[in-house]
């Protein structure tokens, strides 16, 4: 008999209706790729005929108008307009509160989904009374070719390998930028399999979720709780994974729920609100939940930094806001630890090297 924890997940043969889906996209200036996005769920949509199927657009108060845009056009779909914008993490929060479906399904809004997306991300909840969360298969858009020596790559690989887009006439490859997330032993969290080929075979049995292309039970969620909207954006989907182990909710990779993904989009991944929001998320979600020596050795990645580093000035931002936000952070871990079905050592046997791998990017999440 096949071991499930290693074996692909595939999508099960459900009989009768999927269960009620509620499609939580949250959006900040999303422009031109946000009707993309809903136009592809609309599409998807359509090969559910038996579901509940119903999209929430939550707005981070954006000012590019591209929410009006398709409240129009997609009249269908709910859209939450906050008043101000409260990240990924709060809008997400948002999109849960308000809806009431079995399943919470999250998209970027800078991503499509392919044929099939909903019912393969959801089939495993379905299967598996133990599977808290799916997290599905993210493509990068576009077609990549290796860096030039010598040349500022778009893109870094943890290898350190660069890549760039490929331009008119040449042949380039498509390459992952998810397969789930993973954590290392330095606290450090990071789409697994990121700048593989996208031929990749990817194993079931993954840390957490992609918070850009997942669905969710919501009985695990009404168990160990929402994203933790403080975080604003990055590692939330990090953090809400290590509550989901800790509760006793696995987290599984399904490869046919593909969603195809432009990276960093709204925020881009060298922007003073990508390094400063990372790396105090990093350490916080560590603090939070990892072993001690895996906060040890995150917190002196980060003093290595703002020493060495050409932008200390963000290194500093960043552990300021960690010091301010630790006595609440150390009171929520003892609470945990208090509640926790799985020890923090079982969770914490998932963790992978640091060194040279598949994976890559720091962070976790969508763009918000």
């Amino acid at each position: 008999m096949p071991d499930p924890e290693t074996s692909p997940v595939r999508t099960p043969a459900v009989e009768g209706p999927v269960p009620a889906i509620d499609v939580v996209v949250v959006n900040w200036n999303g422009g031109d790729l946000l009707a993309q996005c809903l136009e592809s769920l609309r599409a998807d949509m359509d090969g559910l005929p038996t579901a509940r199927c119903h999209v929430w657009l939550v707005d981070n108060a954006s000012t590019d108008g591209s929410a009006d845009r398709a409240q129009e056009r997609f009249g269908d779909m709910t859209v939450i307009r906050l008043d101000r914008n409260t990240g990924f993490a709060g809008g997400a929060a948002a999109g849960i509160r308000a809806s009431s479906g079995d399943v919470v399904v999250l998209v970027n809004n800078d991503a499509v989904v392919t044929p099939g997306f909903l019912r393969s991300v959801v089939g495993p909840i379905e299967a598996d009374p133990r599977v808290g969360a799916t997290t599905g298969r993210v493509l990068l858009a576009g077609e990549f070719v290796p860096s030039r020596p010598g040349a500022v790559p778009e893109l870094v690989g943890h290898d350190g390998r660069g890549w760039r887009r490929s331009l008119p006439g040449e042949t380039g490859t498509t390459l992952l930028n998810s397969t789930g997330n993973e954590v290392t032993r330095s606290g450090n969290g990071r789409d697994r399999d990121w700048l593989a080929s996208a031929s990749t075979t990817a194993l079931p049995e993954v840390f957490g979720f992609n918070g850009g292309c997942a669905a969710l039970r919501r009985r695990a969620l009404d168990h160990v709780g929402s994203f933790d909207e403080s975080l604003f954006l990055y590692y939330e989907d990090t953090e809400l994974s290590w509550r989901l182990r800790r509760g006793g909710w696995r987290v599984v990779h399904v490869p046919d729920a593909v969603t195809v993904h432009v990276h960093a989009a709204s925020s881009g991944t060298t922007s003073e609100l990508f390094e400063v929001s990372n790396a105090r998320n990093r350490l916080l979600v560590a603090l939070l939940h990892a072993p001690w020596a895996v906060v040890v050795r995150a917190c002196a990645r980060t003093l290595v930094r703002t020493v060495r580093g050409p932008r200390r000035r963000r290194w500093v931002s960043a552990l300021t806001q960690v010091v301010v936000r630790t006595p609440r952070t150390l009171a929520r871990r003892r609470a945990l630890d208090r509640t926790a079905v799985v020890p923090r050592r079982s969770v914490a046997a998932l963790l992978v090297d640091d060194g040279p791998g598949r994976s890559g990017r720091a962070g976790g999440g969508p763009r918000a």
